[in-house]
Order: C-alpha cells, then structure tokens, then sequence
C-alpha cells in the first residue's frame, strides 16, 4: 500500500470518531461555542506539530501564491467546521457525517476543473455511488 493511501485511512479513522467526540462535547453549550474551543485546541496541536516538524528553510520557501491558496483553503474550512457544528447540534451524527463526505464528488469536480486531474470511469461510478447514498440517507 503507498504511504498516502495509508495516510488517508488513517484521517479517516479519526475523522469517524471527530464527530462523535465533537456531538458529546456540544451537550449544554452551543454548536458555534463549541467549535470555537475545538478550533483552539486544533491551532495549538497544529502549532505544535509544525514547532517539531517544519524547518525554518522551509519556512523561507513560502511565497505568495501558497499563502493565496492555503488562505482560501482556511476560509472553506472555517465555512465548512461552522455549517458542520450547526448541522451537529441540531442532527444525528450517523447522518450529518455522511452528508458531509459527499465534498469527496465536490474535490473530485474541482480536482478536474482547477487541477487538471484526470477523472476515470471507476471515480464516476464512485461519485454515482455517493450521489445515491446522499440521496437515500438524507430522505425521511
């Protein structure tokens, strides 16, 4: 297996027990309250992370076009934790958690728009796959 399939099953581990942590932790206080708390928390560990792993020559690299594109990339995150902890509060997290990773056919859409990614018949069929499942989870 190439270490970054590993990798991404590996975040998708710990993606699953995020939102179950994160709705036990919303109990009696609001959904924007509680990510702004989990969102410290998140910046120290990042911080921290960063502290022991990223060199000051690699620091130096930094021009402005990765600061563009992380900095966009730090607002549809923050836009996305928001929507997902108001979703969180008020919703079953069996649910919510499955909606949300219907982004893989968004990332996949804009993969091949702003990358140039090639997509094949097998992510067709897979993005189809997720299409459906939405559409059958989030009917009641």
């Amino acid at each position: 297996m190439k270490n970054w399939v590993f990798f991404a099953f590996i975040s998708m581990f710990f993606a699953g027990f995020t939102s179950v942590i994160a709705k036990q932790g919303l109990v009696g206080i609001s959904g924007e309250l509680g990510l702004t708390i989990r969102t410290v928390f998140v910046s120290v560990f990042v911080l921290g992370f960063a502290l022991c792993f990223v060199s000051s020559q690699e620091l130096a690299q930094v021009n402005s076009k990765n600061l563009f594109w992380l900095g966009l990339s730090g607002i549809t995150t923050t836009l996305s934790w928001i929507y997902y902890y108001k979703a969180l509060k008020l919703g079953e997290v069996s649910t919510i958690a499955l909606i949300d990773k219907g982004s893989a056919v968004v990332a996949i859409l804009l993969a091949w728009l702003i990358l140039r990614e090639v997509i094949t018949l097998r992510m067709v069929v897979g993005a189809a796959c997720i299409v459906l499942g939405l559409l059958i989870i989030s009917k009641k």
